[in-house]
């Protein structure tokens, strides 16, 4: 992606069902856990780079001992610093007590972070201060073992105001007013409520005090915990928790707006936002990984015993498709393969734009999320040139001569790495003030392989603001003396905000909304503005289900070939030569390329939850009233 985009944070939850010492004889080492958690976090490195936690819980500890462990960075490289920490602590015991060595007992009793049930985070600040106070997992203390909770999520909720309110008329008093520690307290409630009357019950059985500390663990029902926690949640998540006594689960939205997948054997429970990370870390094949189903929770408890509990009545499932466009590693088989179709559907109106002039057509892409895209779109220009050579052949009607018949098989496509990204200027670019002649910088461009005349086409996953096309690639490209720029994104245009995790949180970053705002303007009916502004500020106290999506009448104002050509000429200015038209896919194309992940609120304006429109309604309030704010 040529634009800067944080985005949605990763999870990584592992339960070992068998004692540290089978994993010791084994695999060579009781820190078999805190290995495994290394390696699902680095392979989730691209979820968050802002931020990450690890946390952990022993099992069947004495009192007096630690049991919960946890540690958090905010460094510039968070995992390596985390596991960093962790490394040089356990090395430490081992060096001051060599008697640990063989011994695992001595090791869980005595050394941190060793454990049985174990929770990663990978995090990118999309919301609140970037600080470690920010980072996941949580930790909600008590001196009550099964009131401890720990918490991380990927997550974004839509009405965090109305659950911030629930806690307070339950007499709480929450410290801050952020979705994590909203839902955090929501689900402490509903524990503590539930520790509670289980408690009440064993002593009406008449078990003593201490007898009920372990009973109490058997009997809580998790399932019905986050029934009554989740009963007002709006957004998207996929929510991990652990309990101090080593009861853990993982929730996921009713929609599956979020991704969530696990895998069980004998030996361990693991659940990570991502496929393909279980795959390779646990190597395992891709059918005995599993994706949660919607308004689902995987459920462990400290016995071990696993369950699938419907927590929340699933609602029409809108996955996010932006995970299979961008977010999620290509690694995963079924994304890998729609990524190629997406660049395969576009190769149409590709061929229209350069009037099937493939021999002065250079092909490219921006590195390196649009490569696979890229592949696929490659794979339609050689069946096009395929059946171009055999109509040639066959209309020579065996008169032609060796060298006529060679010369027609030669051709190929031109495909050359046009656009190098200087991953060390990226991390640099942080301040607005001084970005744009850095961003100008950010990519280098291959010289010599673009001929006079030549067209070139590019092709990006995504266009969300076109701020780095705009200061960079296509000046960058333009360096080449192309006839024409012709810039694809496997993507539709993107009009809306996002409210469920991704940082698409103001209208007017989004270049299609500008190129729509301007298209108002020189057609005398910018005026529609205020009408709209009108009808939004009228249903700021209305009810969630009762609010609609307004700004998608601006919209319909225009055909997506109006957009996209005024797009074209935001992207370019008076000092590029070479045309420049850009070809975004169809929602109708990116459907049927990920027909499992319909989510497309961002393309479309039809928000999974009720909550949706009421942050696009408040996103467009905040453009017309110049409110920097955020909508949620």
């Amino acid at each position: 992606m040529s634009d800067a985009l944080k985005h949605e944070c990763g999870i990584a939850q592992i339960r070992l069902l068998k004692p540290l010492e089978f994993y010791k004889e084994k695999y060579g080492s009781a820190f078999y856990g805190v290995n495994k958690m290394y390696l699902m976090m680095e392979k989730q490195h691209n979820r968050g780079q802002d931020g990450a936690g690890f946390a952990s819980i022993k099992l069947d500890t004495t009192p007096g001992e630690r049991y919960i462990s946890r540690v958090r960075s905010i460094a510039q490289q968070p995992i390596q610093d985390i596991f960093g920490q962790i490394n040089d602590r356990i090395n430490k015991e081992l060096s001051e007590h060599p008697e640990y060595a063989d011994d695992v007992e001595a090791q869980k009793k005595n050394i941190p972070y060793i454990g049985e049930v174990l929770l990663g985070h990978v995090r990118y600040g999309t919301f609140g201060k970037n600080s470690v106070e920010s980072v996941h997992p949580f930790l909600r203390q008590n001196n009550w073992m099964h009131r401890n909770l720990i918490v991380a999520g990927n997550f974004n909720m839509t009405n965090v105001n109305q659950l911030f309110d629930g806690l307070v008329r339950l007499g709480q008093h929450p410290k801050e007013k952020a979705d994590t520690i909203t839902i955090m307290e929501k689900i402490g409630h509903f524990l503590d409520d539930a520790v509670s009357k289980v408690y009440k019950k064993l002593k009406q059985e008449g078990y003593s005090k201490h007898e009920c500390s372990p009973l109490i663990a058997e009997r809580l029902n998790i399932a019905k915990i986050l029934k009554k926690s989740s009963k007002n949640w709006d957004g998207g998540y996929a929510m991990a928790g652990l309990l101090g006594h080593g009861d853990a689960f993982v929730l996921r939205d009713p929609a599956g707006i979020r991704p969530a997948y696990y895998y069980k054997d004998d030996e361990v429970v693991v659940v990570a936002s991502e496929r393909p990370v279980i795959q390779t870390v646990f190597n395992v094949p891709f059918e005995e990984v599993k994706e949660l189903e919607p308004g689902h929770a995987i459920i462990t408890k400290k016995s071990g015993e696993v369950s699938i509990k419907q927590i929340i009545e699933p609602l029409e499932r809108k996955a996010c498709s932006f995970e299979r466009i961008y977010f999620s590693r290509g690694s995963d088989a079924e994304i890998y393969q729609e990524r190629k179709e997406l660049g395969k559907l576009l190769m149409p109106k590709v061929l229209k734009s350069i009037n099937n002039d493939t021999q002065n057509t250079v092909f490219s892409y921006i590195p390196n999320t649009a490569e696979t895209s890229f592949f696929g779109m490659i794979e339609t220009v050689e069946k096009h040139l395929n059946e171009k050579k055999t109509q040639a052949i066959l209309d020579g009607n065996g008169m032609l001569s060796a060298e006529r018949v060679t010369e027609i098989l030669s051709e190929r496509p031109r495909i050359e790495k046009v656009a190098i990204k200087d991953v060390k200027l990226r991390t640099f670019i942080t301040e607005d003030s001084s970005r744009d002649d850095l961003v100008a910088h950010v990519y280098d461009v291959t010289y010599g392989v673009i001929k006079p005349n030549d067209n070139l086409v590019i092709i990006d996953d995504s266009i969300v603001r076109g701020t780095t096309l705009k200061k960079s690639i296509i000046k960058m490209m333009d360096r080449l003396n192309p006839k024409k720029i012709v810039v694809v994104s496997s993507a539709p245009q993107i009009r809306y905000p996002d409210c469920y995790g991704i940082d698409m949180a103001r209208l007017e970053d989004l270049i299609a909304f500008r190129a729509m705002l301007e298209l108002l303007k020189e057609n005398n009916k910018y005026h529609l503005v205020e009408e709209v502004y009108n009808k939004c500020k009228a249903q700021v106290d209305l009810e969630d289900k009762d609010v609609h999506n307004f700004v998608k009448d601006l919209y319909d104002v225009f055909t997506d070939e109006e957009i996209s050509d005024k797009i074209s000429e935001l992207i370019s200015d008076d000092t590029v030569s070479a045309k420049v038209e850009t070809i975004f896919q169809s929602v109708e194309n990116l459907h049927k390329a990920c027909p499992k992940n319909l989510g497309d609120w961002y393309f479309t304006g039809n928000y999974p939850t009720a909550g949706g429109n009421r942050v696009v309604n408040r996103a467009f309030i905040n453009f017309y009233e110049g409110n920097k704010e955020r909508a949620y």
